[in-house]
């Protein structure tokens, strides 16, 4: 039970990186992409803006890893 919770909490971590919206949200907070060309930097906060556009390109994987989930929940109960 505890490392199906940690991987559920992975998914939903994922998930909720995955709807951040640039222009609504990161933008305006200074955390848009434009801030670091090329997509190289070493600080936390570029490293931070990487992962979120990484998990943004994954929304694919993502659905399918949630369909999964929601199966499983169905079927265990």
């Amino acid at each position: 039970m505890g490392l199906w919770t940690l991987l559920e909490g992975l998914l939903l971590l994922a998930n909720a990186l995955a709807i951040l919206n640039e222009d609504r949200f990161l933008a305006p907070r200074g955390w848009g992409f434009q801030e670091f060309p090329g997509g190289k930097a070493k600080s936390l906060k570029g490293q931070v803006i990487g992962l979120i556009y990484a998990t943004q390109y994954l929304r694919v994987p993502l659905i399918i890893l949630n369909s999964i989930c929601i199966i499983i929940k169905l079927v265990s109960g």
